[in-house]
C-alpha cells in the first residue's frame, strides 16, 4: 500500500486494491482535497485510522435524467409540509450527518477533521448542502462536493422518514448538474435510479 507524502499527488489508479484503496495516509488540507475530487478519488476512514483514499472500480452514480420517482414519494413531494433550501445550514447538515442514529450503523465515519474540512470548502463555495425544514427543524439533508458540472455526494441524513429523499430529489431537478456521484453502491440511491459505471467511465466524465 502506498503512503502518500506532502505532495497532493496521487498513485496509479492501477495501484488501486480490488476494494477501490488507492493510498493512506496524507491530511485533509483544502488543497489535497480539491485535488482528489478533480481526480475522482475521496476520503473514507474512521476515527483514530490513517486517512484511506479510494477510488472505486466500480462507480455508483445518477444521471439526472435516470431519475426514479416512486409513486408514494410523488405524493410526499406534492405534501406544503416540508421546505427546502440551499446552503443555508451547512454545519447543521454535516452534524447531523454524522451523529444521526442509522440502522446500518454508518455515520460514525465523518470525523471532527473531516467535519472542520469540509466546512472549509464550504466556505469557499466547493462544498454544497441542501436542508430539508419541518417549520424551524432540520429534518432531513445532504451535503457534497462540487467539481464542475458534476456532484461528489458525500452523506445524507433523515430524522423524518423520506426527508433524506427529498433532499436528493431536490438536488437532482435543481442542482443543474450532468452526473451525481454516489461513490459506492447503496440501495437506498438504486431505488432513485443510481447505477454502477466503470472508474474508466467515470474518470472520462469527470475530466470531460
Amino acid at each position: 500500500m502506498i503512503w502518500l507524502s506532502e505532495t497532493i499527488d496521487f498513485p496509479s489508479y492501477d495501484n488501486a486494491t480490488n476494494d477501490g484503496v488507492l493510498a493512506l495516509g496524507g491530511d485533509l488540507s483544502e488543497k489535497r482535497l480539491i485535488h482528489a475530487y478533480k481526480n475522482g478519488i475521496f476520503p473514507w476512514f474512521s476515527d483514530g485510522e490513517p486517512i484511506v483514499w479510494y477510488c472505486p472500480a466500480e462507480r455508483m452514480v445518477l444521471y439526472p435524467e435516470e431519475l426514479k420517482v416512486s409513486k408514494s414519494m410523488r405524493q410526499v413531494l406534492k405534501k406544503t409540509t416540508y421546505s427546502i433550501t440551499e446552503n443555508t445550514a451547512f454545519k447543521e447538515v454535516i452534524f447531523n450527518c454524522k451523529n444521526v442514529e442509522r440502522k446500518e450503523g454508518l455515520g460514525t465515519w465523518i470525523t471532527n477533521d473531516m467535519e472542520q474540512a469540509y466546512f472549509k470548502l464550504h466556505t469557499m463555495g466547493i462544498a454544497k448542502s441542501i436542508e430539508v425544514w419541518q417549520g424551524d427543524e432540520l429534518v432531513g439533508g445532504l451535503y457534497g462536493v462540487e467539481v464542475g458540472t458534476v456532484f461528489c455526494g458525500e452523506s445524507m441524513f433523515s430524522k423524518i422518514s423520506n426527508t433524506s429523499k427529498l433532499a436528493f430529489i431536490h438536488l437532482v431537478r435543481k442542482g443543474g448538474y450532468k452526473l451525481i456521484d454516489c461513490q459506492v453502491h447503496n440501495a437506498h440511491l438504486e431505488s432513485l435510479g443510481a447505477r454502477e459505471i466503470s472508474r474508466n467511465q467515470f474518470l472520462q466524465l469527470l475530466k470531460s
